[in-house]
C-alpha cells in the first residue's frame, strides 16, 4: 500500500466476470474477490478460507494476530466479519440466499463460519447498491468537510448495524469532545509503548514496496522519500504527542463520530460486530459518505469502558468511528485470492 495503487487483479473485479454457466465452486471464488476487500485493523487481512460441496468455510489467520494492539484476537474476528458480510452480499447479488453457521465447531477455535449457498433470491435495489459499494469503500484518514450528515442517514446507519446484532450511537457535541481527548490519550499511552511502535512499524508499507497488505506510510504522515525510514521512526521515537494531536482534531472536526458496540463480548459477537460494521460502512458508502477508525481507547483495557460510557449504552463498545464528506480515498492493498484460499 506504499503507493496506494489498485492492483488490477483484486480491486478491478467487475460482475460482468461472474461465471453463470460455471460449477458452483467456481462461481464462490469468484464471489471470494469481494469478501478480500473488507477492512481489517493494520490491513492484516486476517483470513483464509475453503470452498468445499457448496459451502464456503472461514478461518481465522492466527499468523496475522497483532499481538500487541489486539491480543484477544477481537479486531481479528471483527475483520473476518466483516469479509463474510460480503460474501452474503456477493451471493445475494447474483440470485442466492446465504445459510450461515458462526463458529460451526467450538472445538476449532479458527474455524469461523461455514456459509452455504441457499435457495435463489431476488435481488433488491438495495441489495446492488451495497454490493456496488463493496469496491468503492475506502478508508479515509483525511479530514472531512463540516457538511453536516443528517439524522435520517444516521437512522439508517444504526439500523444496518442492528440487522447485524449490534448497536450504534451517536455521538454529541460534549461527547465528541470527551471522546477526542480520550482518544488522544489512549495515543500517548499507545506510543509510549515500544512494543506497540515494534508492531505498528512492522505493518508500515514503504513507498514502492510489493507488499500486498499492510499499512501505507502516508496514511502514518511519511511521504515522499521519508517513508522509507518511516519503520524506523516509528520503531525509534516516541510520536505519541503529535499523533494524538492531530487524532484529536480529526475527531473534533468530523461531522459524525459513532460508537458501535454488542451486547455480549465473545468471539462470535466480535463476528456480528464485524459484519455490522461492514453493512453500516456500505451503507454510509451508499450516500457519499467516507469513515476512518479511531479506536485507540477501545483497544486499551483500561480505557474501552471510558467510551461504553460516553456512548452511554449498556454493552461493549467495539469500534468508534468518525464519518463524513470528503475527498476520495485510494485504495489499500489486498493479498490476492490464491494467498487465502486453502486448497484440500
Amino acid at each position: 500500500m506504499a503507493t496506494t495503487q489498485r492492483a488490477p487483479d483484486v480491486w478491478s473485479v467487475a460482475p460482468i466476470d461472474y461465471p453463470n454457466a460455471e460449477p458452483t465452486e467456481d462461481q464462490l471464488r469468484y464471489l471470494l474477490r469481494y469478501a478480500i476487500l473488507a477492512p481489517s485493523s493494520h490491513n492484516a487481512q486476517p483470513w483464509l478460507f475453503r470452498i468445499s460441496e457448496s459451502a464456503v468455510h472461514l478461518y481465522a489467520d492466527r499468523a496475522r494476530t497483532l499481538i500487541v494492539v489486539d491480543p484477544a484476537d477481537r479486531q481479528l474476528h471483527m475483520g473476518c466479519g466483516a469479509a463474510l458480510l460480503n460474501l452474503r452480499l456477493a451471493l445475494r447479488r447474483f440470485g442466492r440466499s446465504s445459510i450461515v453457521t458462526l463458529m460451526p465447531w467450538l472445538k476449532q477455535r479458527d474455524y469461523l463460519a461455514r456459509v452455504r449457498v441457499g435457495p435463489p433470491v431476488t435481488p433488491t435495489l438495495r441489495d446492488h447498491q451495497l454490493f456496488d459499494a463493496i469496491p468503492q469503500r475506502h478508508t479515509s484518514r483525511k479530514p472531512f468537510d463540516l457538511r453536516p450528515v443528517s439524522h435520517m442517514i444516521f437512522e439508517e446507519l444504526a439500523a444496518a448495524a442492528e440487522a447485524e446484532g449490534a448497536w450504534l450511537v451517536r455521538l454529541h457535541p460534549d461527547d465528541k469532545l470527551r471522546a477526542a481527548e480520550i482518544i488522544a490519550a489512549a495515543d500517548r499511552k499507545q506510543f509510549q509503548d515500544r512494543e506497540f511502535r515494534s508492531e505498528l512499524a512492522q505493518w508500515l508499507v514503504a513507498r514502492g514496496s510489493r507488499r500486498r497488505d499492510g499499512i501505507p506510510c502516508t496514511e502514518k504522515g511519511f511521504s515522499g522519500a521519508r517513508s522509507y525510514a518511516a519503520p524506523l521512526i516509528v520503531r525509534t521515537f516516541d510520536r505519541g504527542d503529535a499523533v494524538a494531536a492531530q487524532d484529536h482534531d480529526l475527531a473534533t472536526g468530523s461531522p459524525l463520530m459513532v460508537v458501535l458496540g454488542t451486547d455480549g463480548d465473545k468471539p462470535v459477537d466480535w463476528l456480528r460486530a464485524g459484519q455490522a460494521m461492514q453493512r453500516m460502512l456500505l451503507t454510509a458508502r451508499t450516500h457519499g459518505l467516507s469513515a476512518s477508525f479511531l479506536n485507540q481507547a477501545i483497544e486499551l483495557d483500561q480505557m474501552r469502558p471510558l467510551i461504553g460510557t460516553i456512548a452511554g449504552r449498556s454493552g461493549f463498545p467495539q469500534l468508534m468511528l468518525r464519518l463524513g464528506y470528503g475527498p476520495e480515498a485510494p485504495s489499500t492493498r489486498r493479498r490476492s485470492l490464491r494467498d487465502v484460499l486453502m486448497v484440500e
